[in-house]
């Protein structure tokens, strides 16, 4: 019986020994799957890291044109705002000039209607032209009478 319970024994070892090899060759192929995951997994952080560094340089980028923008903008509504200035400081000496043309020319108009015969009535002309007509006429009588306005 002795001789039967050792091969039991080494028979039990051996199945043993089988399931442990068995064992160890599922624990093998895991391992390497685990391992090509880790190096795709390398690689994909190294790729996560390249475009990271690329989008940090092209935040820095902007930032820089931003901050040119910014200051030429500025340059250019400060450059806008003094020719606004200009621009309604000589509209508004043009218009006191047309007011001083206008009663120019109404000072020069003759106080009483004379009897004009038809032929001798120019034609309509327009505001700008009658008050420039009047003005020519002002200064020729001004420089014949030596008179001022």
């Amino acid at each position: 019986m002795s001789h039967s319970l050792g091969i039991a024994i080494e028979s039990l070892v051996a199945v043993l020994l089988m399931l442990t090899i068995c064992y160890c060759m599922l624990l093998n192929k895991r391992l390497q799957r685990l391992k090509a995951d880790e190096h795709s997994l390398k690689a994909v952080i190294g790729e996560l890291i390249t475009a990271t560094e690329i989008a940090e340089r092209a935040i820095g980028g902007l930032k820089h044109t931003v901050r040119d923008v910014n200051e030429h903008l500025g340059s250019q509504l400060t450059a806008a705002t003094q020719m606004s200035a200009l621009l309604r400081g000589q509209l508004a000496e043009g218009d006191h000039v047309i007011r001083r043309l206008s009663k120019i020319a109404l000072a020069a108009r003759p106080a009483e209607p004379q009897a004009i015969p038809p032929q001798a009535i120019p034609p309509k002309i327009s505001a700008a032209k009658a008050v420039a007509a009047a003005a020519e006429a002002f200064s020729e009588r001004r420089r014949t009478s030596g008179l001022a306005a």
